[in-house]
């Protein structure tokens, strides 16, 4: 895969757990293997008895009226991080991922995730289909993160509420 980032920043802004837990449509990311060809793409985002964070990811195959592939995963916030880093694991003990909130709307309407090696970027948005105006927001703060926004692979939603 690319590298999108060479120079990675630190996180610009604390992150409220709170604030962030819910259900976020990916409108675009930096392709990989993981997620290829999955379209209608959503991480809901819970906290678990144990205070770590349940991770439920979903997406369709092909188009947004595909078949529907899901992956459960655990997060734990990184001590220090002001909760804008966190270690994730959606395969068990043996792979854990960092996941860094790069910044985020002041209401949480939308955020921009990456992590260290600059390879992976997602955008995220609390609506699957984000005004012209504010795709367009999120798309300049990543490319003022210093991410290359000509990789990113935009996700088609289709329908709201076709889950």
């Amino acid at each position: 895969m690319p590298i999108g980032n060479r120079s990675t920043p630190e996180p610009s802004r604390p992150v409220s757990l709170q604030r962030d837990l819910g259900l976020w449509y990916e409108i675009g990311r930096y392709e990989n293997g993981f997620e290829r060809g999955l379209e209608a793409v959503t991480a809901d985002y819970g906290e678990r008895p144990d205070r770590t964070i349940r991770i439920v990811n979903k997406g369709r195959v092909g188009s947004p009226a595909g078949r529907t592939r899901m992956a459960e995963g655990r997060a734990k916030v990184v001590g220090g991080s002001a909760n804008a880093k966190l270690k994730v694991s959606f395969f068990g003990p043996f792979f854990i991922g960092d996941y860094w909130v790069m910044d985020h709307a002041e209401n949480y309407a939308w955020s921009i995730v990456g992590e260290p090696s600059g390879r992976y970027l997602w955008l995220l948005s609390r609506t699957p289909a984000p005004s012209a105006e504010t795709r367009a927001a999120i798309e300049l703060r990543a490319r003022e993160l210093g991410y290359d926004t000509k990789l990113i692979r935009v996700t088609q939603q289709g329908v709201a509420g076709a889950r």
